[in-house]
């Protein structure tokens, strides 16, 4: 269906009104949904095109909104959590040519892919830490698992190694990167001793800087957007998400091998940030498992990028048939940076967070 025809469908299923002519473009760089900007006057909407490939239980998602929605007719956030709208017949969800769609308010401001200035970093991390705080008044065993198993390291490590062991062969620049992989037991074990003392909580579990809306200013955060893999979860994994991805010198597409590292100023405004966000109810184990986060994220992401490369990236959309190899390198030159800043890293969290490991 083009997109004209979309647009006149999903338009015609929520009485869009608007003084102009209604106008459909696509909108941001997600590898999972397929989204768009419906632009009208005085009010525009995000159309998303819901993947039920990876998301395979909708109603789930929808329950656990439905309990944020609850929560914040009680306790409003500082910020937005756009939910989405109703369609004529009280559904979420509206099927096109068996494709499902669902529809959000435009919330107005700048989404970025990078940050420009410390201080985005540390407002995005506070953001989230909040959400943290603000979530702990929802109890876990009411959430449900949008993904099972997301962020299981131990069974991603497990899949990895299953369908490695598959492979009769591989080029010589794989072998390295997956030798590297499943050289890594030893973090595997330290994740599976560590969360047997954490608790779950709500989390938004995938953390990137641009599921969040700044103000047109950038001085202030708008919105937190993606809430799909909203679940039950541990805190060490969205702070970790926000190394991975906030305080990499380079995104986990690019192939500049030699300039990829942590920068170490950038961990640090993170960390003050989420830890102005959870400082009065994180517990003392939840707070060590902060300084493990990254190396958790990042290898639970490299394991994912190989694993997908090897079945023939039948879960990431791919620009090019290699690219999820070179994203899982990628990954694995970030870990590698990670655990040789270790000493640095953990200097940094006693000064933070005035503790010890």
């Amino acid at each position: 269906m083009n997109h004209s025809s979309l647009l006149e469908v999903i338009a015609s299923n929520y009485s869009l009104n608007s003084s102009k002519a209604l106008q459909i473009k696509p909108l941001g760089e997600g590898l999972i949904h397929q989204t768009f900007l419906i632009e009208g006057h005085p009010k525009s909407w995000v159309l998303q095109g819901f993947n039920t490939n990876v998301f395979k239980y909708p109603e789930r998602i929808a329950s656990n909104l439905k309990l944020l929605s609850k929560l914040s007719d009680i306790e409003p956030l500082p910020f937005i959590l756009p939910l989405p709208l109703e369609n004529k017949n009280g559904e979420t969800l509206t099927e096109v040519e068996g494709q499902f769609y669902r529809l959000f308010e435009f919330v107005k401001g700048n989404t970025i892919q990078k940050i420009t200035d410390p201080n985005q970093a540390y407002l995005a991390a506070k953001a989230y830490g909040e959400f943290a705080d603000w979530g702990k008044e929802i109890k876990a065993e009411d959430l449900q698992e949008s993904i099972p198993n997301f962020h299981r390291l131990d069974l991603r490590f497990s899949r990895f190694l299953e369908v490695l062991k598959s492979k009769k062969s591989l080029a010589l620049e794989e072998k390295e990167v997956a030798d590297f992989y499943a050289g890594q037991s030893a973090l595997i074990e330290r994740y599976i001793s560590l969360v047997q003392s954490l608790p779950f909580r709500l989390t938004h579990n995938d953390t990137k800087i641009n599921n969040l809306i700044f103000s047109e200013n950038l001085e202030r955060v708008e919105a937190v957007i993606d809430l799909d893999t909203l679940m039950a979860g541990m805190l060490l994994y969205d702070f970790g998400d926000l190394v991975r991805t906030v305080a990499c010198s380079e995104p986990e597409t690019s192939q500049n091998w030699l300039n990829l590292i942590l920068i170490p100023e950038v961990f640090e405004v993170l960390l003050k940030g989420y830890w102005e966000g959870i400082k009065d109810f994180a517990t003392t184990e939840e707070i060590k498992s902060l300084l493990l986060g990254g190396e958790v994220m990042t290898i639970i992401m490299g394991l994912r990028f190989f694993t997908d490369h090897l079945e023939g990236n039948v879960y990431y959309r791919v620009e090019y048939p290699e690219q999820n190899f070179h994203r899982a390198k990628n990954q694995m030159i970030f870990l590698q940076s990670q655990q040789s800043l270790r000493p640095v890293l953990q200097q940094i969290w006693e000064e933070v967070t005035g503790s010890k490991l």
